[in-house]
């Protein structure tokens, strides 16, 4: 067999990408989905969609690379990790809209949830601190909201998933999930790797409903139909593990970033869970099959990639995203504008669910191309934020951060500007991949793992090319001021929401 198949279900879009055995592409298709917002600060997807989209990239990938089913090993699954989806048990019918990570409308449930003992109330436990950004509260949330979903839910009629166990429920019946997208949703005990049955209860989430968690890397059932029937699932990642499972970074101490809709950070600390104490989650990194389980900090954040389609698509600056490096690079500078994009409130490391985005800075000198480099220019800052924290986590916990390179994945690294910008605003070197689908190539790697189609995480290591690397050149003055001005903006977004 030729090919490993992997599904990337996404924020923005659906995707299967087909590898070969030296980790390139071979074929590629590629259906985005529209985003609905039914209220400010709510965010939705149809899960009917996502489900036809990715029945539809299936086919097409194999169309594009003309081969046949006969041609995959094994189908690994990767996705979108803590956007929520109930279901029939029965008839496989969603209840409700998919409620997508980046969704507020639990904002008090998690303050009520939270009580006296404050957000860290299961930290100990899952890792995370008590936010919108998790599952639980969000399936609690459906369940008190849809009529009669509460006693169905009970009753053992309903199923919850993330929509790895989503897409896996639609490709072979099964309700699974795996250890990673489990870690993201407040309701597993990180040690035990199971299902905490009293954080369920004080959260308010049956268990009969919950599906049951596996490695990233065993195979899990065989595909029912559709262009890949009797083809195996062998290998699940939440998306941002996945990447990290690309990116080779496969030992304690080594990080990636990914640039996407949000940013994510990862850093391996090895098969001891670490917890931070400085606005950081911990999170399971993958497991392979039987052999104990690999963590990792993270550091999430909420609005990067999204920041540049809402420049696009609500305010019409530009028609197209690549547009934004041309018409950041027609000037110098940001002419003094910094954007914070809390549009869902500040993730790691600061966690200020009331905060709302602001552009600071503004005289009428300000352009609208030094808007676009603002927009660059604030994701390249919020990593900087979490690059500190996780090296504070680091030094207090031992590990050696000492990294000399960054290395980096998602659509946003095609900026070269903003590669640049992070390089010196890090005073760190940035390296892009020779292959820059990692996210879809850790799945791949987990399900082709399990078949035998690679040997084991040598394969991986071989695998892994630098393409470019950015090397810093801004001065440490200029570097330290514009920090002292980003930070300033970002503590004008604080306590606007109630």
């Amino acid at each position: 067999m030729r090919y490993v198949a992997a599904i990337d279900q996404g924020t923005t879009s659906s995707r299967c990408i087909l590898f070969d055995r030296s980790g390139q592409v071979a074929g590629l298709a590629q259906r985005e989905h529209d985003q609905l917002f039914p209220k400010p600060g709510w965010v939705e997807h149809d899960p009917e969609t996502l489900w036809r989209n990715t029945e539809f990239v299936l086919g097409a990938a194999l169309d594009e690379a003309e081969v046949r089913a006969a041609d995959i090993a094994a189908v690994g699954v990767t996705n979108q990790r803590e956007t929520t989806v109930v279901w029939e048990r029965d008839t496989g019918r969603p209840i409700h809209n998919a409620i997508v990570w980046q969704d507020t409308r639990t904002d008090r449930l998690c303050t009520e949830l939270a009580g006296d003992q404050g957000a860290d109330r299961y930290a100990d436990r899952t890792g995370l601190p008590l936010s919108t950004y998790f599952s639980g509260p969000k399936v609690r949330w459906i369940l008190d909201t849809v009529p009669g979903a509460r006693q169905r839910a009970e009753a053992g009629e309903l199923c919850f998933g993330t929509v790895d166990s989503w897409v896996l429920w639609k490709l072979t019946g099964r309700h699974i999930t795996d250890v990673t997208n489990a870690s993201r949703t407040l309701l597993m005990d990180l040690r035990s790797l199971q299902w905490d049955r009293e954080i369920c209860a004080e959260i308010g989430v049956p268990t009969a409903m919950l599906p049951e968690i596996r490695s990233s890397s065993e195979v899990y059932a065989e595909i029912t139909s559709g262009p890949l029937t009797g083809i195996p699932v062998a290998g699940i990642l939440g998306d941002q593990q996945a990447a990290t499972f690309g990116q080779a970074c496969l030992s304690p101490g080594e990080a990636k970033n990914t640039y996407g809709t949000g940013n994510f950070m990862l850093l391996n600390t090895g098969t001891t869970p670490v917890f931070s104490e400085h606005g950081l989650l911990t999170t399971v990194c993958y497991r392979l099959g039987e052999q104990p389980p690999v963590y990792a900090l993270e550091g999430s954040i909420a609005v990067t990639g999204a920041l540049v389609q809402w420049f696009r698509d609500n305010l019409g600056i530009i028609d197209a995203a690549p547009e934004i490096e041309d018409l950041a690079r027609t000037v110098d500078d940001n002419g003094g504008a910094y954007i914070v994009p809390a549009f869902s409130g500040l993730f790691a490391p600061r966690w200020r669910p009331d905060a709302r985005g602001v552009i600071a800075g503004l005289t009428r000198f300000v352009t609208k191309a030094h808007l676009a480099r603002a927009i660059l220019e604030s994701t390249a800052f919020q990593t900087r934020e979490v690059m500190d924290a996780m090296r504070a986590d680091a030094e207090a916990n031992e590990l050696n951060l000492e990294a000399v390179a960054l290395k980096v994945d998602g659509g946003m690294v095609a900026n070269d500007l903003l590669m640049q910008f992070q390089a010196d605003i890090l005073d760190l070197p940035v390296v892009r991949p020779l292959v820059n689908e990692t996210t879809a190539l850790g799945a791949a790697y987990a399900a082709g793992l399990a078949v035998g189609y690679w040997s084991g995480t040598d394969d991986i290591r071989a695998n892994w090319t630098a393409e470019t690397t950015w090397n810093p050149a801004m001065p440490a003055a200029e570097r330290e001021s514009r920090l002292h001005d980003w930070n300033k903006a970002v503590e004008r977004t604080y306590n606007w929401a109630d």
